[in-house]
């Protein structure tokens, strides 16, 4: 089979299974397609080829005595903030350029233990910082539907690989929209878990409270598989749920009859692109179609205020977070001073890049003296506020539908120096990490060849609706099936 590299997960494995292909043979064909198109959308950080093949191998020694479970053999790719032990995990930023981790993040403990194979990791904005994959220290990452066109951020890499192929599935990370906003952009399939859902033992932090692990696919039942071995409560992350964790794919059904669905007026913002718009209202009275009951007139008024709330509680998060990165005990250390505090004040100018720096000294001054008050407190307050709001709006529907992002993919180079600009990219995506909720993005359409995704917003703890209004309509279109021209 020359097409390997195409499959989805549930495909592989079933090859797999029938002992029709090996993982060798698929981790051979995964690497030699990304061999070939990699230079010209730029997804990856570091490819781990040997480690990828030894995987592979032990992954079919698993398989020939009958132990083979879904992620078993099948190759993936890894965004690079979680830590992988012994492979380079360096957040795309010159401050961790050489890092390699002693240890391996949670997650990819629980994927090591199916048998997976780790094929490298992918390119992001530093530290999770960006909405664009621009702000990585190496080199930006391209949209593969349009190479003049960014991918989305901060997990740009994750989905760029996916979109083209590059792995059957992929890790990325989401703060404010990070798996989502870039799944919108390469149309493909971007899932945020429920706050605490995933472990966070092992991703490099940004902003604590915000973070969260999710998968990357080509469809959504791929996605659950993924969630299936991700999810679950780890001891040594002190935020994860001690939440009891279902098989998601028995929730992968094509009907919606009777679930309530809100469509919040506020998030068809003003400035919206008109294609983006009317794909969404297609995309939605498909859903109608398929059995939900659609209130057009859903209302979360202080979805305006989430914004400004975000953009102080996350940057004085990474204030807080990177306050770590001095230079004594690994990472980059900047040496050619006359004493200590010299050294550290320079390790991080030349470490960090100037998305990180303006992050740092907004979250910085709003935690300083006579500013915590007027600042952290009252953004703290306000978040309490939002989820309040959107606990009411899940008294009355099952879930909410949004667009992912308010525009199509731009230019690159296009936001990159209005920063304001930069940040309404996730003006639909960031309130729902505010609020610590599940949201699904699935690919809605396109105008001019760029992609369109819709955001699926569910309660706490219920990514089982949300993937299940995901699979339905993906079950009724063909948007997921479409692929770039690269």
């Amino acid at each position: 089979m020359n097409d390997l590299h195409q499959l989805t997960i549930g495909q592989a494995h079933q090859l797999l299974k029938e002992k029709r292909i090996s993982s060798v043979e698929l981790t051979k064909a995964s690497l030699a397609h990304l061999a070939k198109v990699e230079d010209k959308v730029r997804a990856c950080v570091t490819i781990s080829e040997d480690t990828a093949l030894k995987q592979a191998r032990e992954a079919d020694k698993a398989i020939s005595s009958g132990k083979i479970k879904p992620l078993t053999g099948i190759p993936a790719l890894i965004k690079d903030v979680m830590c992988t032990k012994s492979i380079r995990t360096t957040c795309s930023s010159k401050i961790l350029e050489n890092f390699i981790p002693p240890y391996d993040a949670t997650v990819i403990e629980k994927l090591k233990a199916e048998k997976a194979v780790i094929l490298g990791k992918t390119n992001m904005d530093e530290f999770a910082m960006g909405s664009s994959t621009e702000n990585s220290a190496f080199f930006p990452t391209r949209n593969p539907w349009d190479l003049g066109r960014v991918p989305g951020g901060s997990s740009g890499g994750s989905t760029v690989a996916v979109a083209t192929d590059e792995a059957i599935y992929a890790l990325g990370s989401d703060t404010g929209g990070s798996i989502r906003q870039p799944a919108g952009f390469c149309s493909v399939v971007g899932l945020k878990p429920t706050y605490g859902r995933v472990s966070r033992f092992g991703l490099v932090a940004f902003a604590s409270s915000l973070d969260q692990i999710g998968p990357v696919t080509k469809n959504v039942a791929d996605s659950a598989l993924v969630l299936n071995v991700i999810a679950g409560h780890d001891n040594r992350d002190s935020t994860s749920a001690p939440h009891p964790v279902p098989d998601f794919t028995k929730s992968l059904t094509p009907d919606l009859k009777n679930l309530r669905l809100g469509i919040p007026k506020e998030y068809f913002v003003e400035g919206m692109q008109k294609e983006v718009r009317v794909s969404m209202e297609t995309a939605i009275n498909k859903l109608e179609e398929l059995g939900a009951k659609v209130d057009w007139d859903a209302s979360l008024p202080l979805t305006k205020y989430a914004l400004a709330v975000y953009y102080i509680i996350a940057p004085s998060e990474a204030s807080a977070n990177l306050a770590r990165y001095d230079g004594v005990k690994y990472g980059f250390s900047y040496q050619d001073t006359n004493n200590m505090w010299e050294a550290m004040e320079k390790t991080k100018q030349f470490g960090f890049g100037a998305e990180v720096k303006r992050r740092i000294m907004l979250g910085t001054y709003a935690l300083s003296a006579g500013y915590y008050d007027a600042y952290y407190l009252k953004a703290q307050k306000v978040r309490t506020l939002i989820r309040r709001e959107f606990a009411q709006a899940f008294d009355k529907y099952d879930a909410l539908v949004t667009p992912t992002s308010p525009t199509v993919p731009f230019k690159l180079g296009e936001k990159a120096d209005d920063p304001i600009q930069m940040y309404l990219s996730d003006v639909c995506t960031l309130p729902i990490n505010i609020a610590g909720l599940p949201a699904i993005s699935v690919p809605a359409g396109f105008t001019d060849c760029l992609p369109i995704g819709m955001q699926i917003i569910g309660k706490p703890f219920d990514e089982e609706t949300i993937l299940r209004i995901a699979f339905a309509y993906e079950q009724a279109t063909d948007w997921h099936q479409r692929k770039p021209p690269i």
